[in-house]
């Protein structure tokens, strides 16, 4: 969905996304997840060429509720987990695809953007241009063979405003912890900017020493994996909150 337009949303500022409630609608079943050729986390891609055969195509349709969770088979019941694989604004100059994830967010696929947590997003041109979509019913870290249980959805999600706090990176806040988003490749660099991002954080808004912070996160901090199959993957670091207290600002 979208792009949606922010009135007074200016470079610089930030648009605060509390997602609110994710609903399953339409006939059953209503989930699908596949496998796609050359496309996945353990296979040859256009990226990553190899010379065997691609897999076969294969896709398996679901039933998904709230109560009753993902039926995955008649032994193996999945709870309900939703979330919002991509959600972003629009980056500032360049024309990209819903695929790729960057600093504006986009096709994160990361589980903790999920009901009950708030996405900060930086706003890089006039009116924000938020967009989002891609909802999963439940996924496991990675997003392995490149398709989570995909569904069609009742979303809803309120939408803020917060003037003059530019962001370089995505940030994710839920009830227990704060997260900072990178995306990149390899792996290790979408791990440095996030853990990098949460350093800054820490040392802007909760009163830390930047080396302290940097200290600090080596015992404590902990890596959330998004996606490990797109053009650009993504990882979430974060620190609970109960360790570093409320913002200072």
């Amino acid at each position: 969905n979208g792009p949606i337009f922010v009135n007074g949303a200016e470079k610089g500022d930030c648009l605060a996304v509390h997602i609110h409630s994710i609903r399953p609608r339409g006939l059953q079943p209503v989930g699908t997840t596949c496998v796609i050729p050359e496309f996945g986390g353990l296979v040859g891609t256009g990226a990553t060429a190899l010379l065997n055969n691609p897999l076969p195509e294969r896709v398996k349709k679901l039933e998904v509720t709230v109560e009753g969770g993902v039926k995955w088979s008649d032994k193996i019941t999945l709870p309900y987990q939703p979330f919002i694989g991509t959600i972003g604004t629009s980056p500032q100059i360049e024309a990209i695809s819903s695929l790729v994830p960057d600093y504006y967010g986009g096709n994160m696929d990361l589980p903790d953007v999920a009901p009950g947590s708030v996405i900060y997003l930086p706003v890089n041109s006039p009116g924000a241009l938020l967009f989002l979509g891609d909802c999963h019913a439940t996924q496991g870290d990675g997003e392995l063979c490149g398709v989570a249980l995909e569904h069609p959805t009742h979303t809803v999600v309120q939408v803020d405003l917060i003037k003059g706090w530019t962001l370089a990176w995505p940030r994710l806040e839920t009830a227990e912890f704060f997260m900072t988003i990178g995306s990149g490749r390899p792996m290790e660099d979408a791990a440095r900017i996030a853990y990098r991002e949460l350093v800054r954080w820490m040392a802007a808004d909760f009163g830390f020493d930047e080396l302290d912070a940097y200290m600090l996160l080596t015992q404590c901090g902990r890596v959330r994996l998004g996606n490990m199959v797109d053009p650009k993957y993504t990882l979430g670091a974060s620190i609970l909150k109960s360790i570093v207290g409320e913002a200072k600002v």
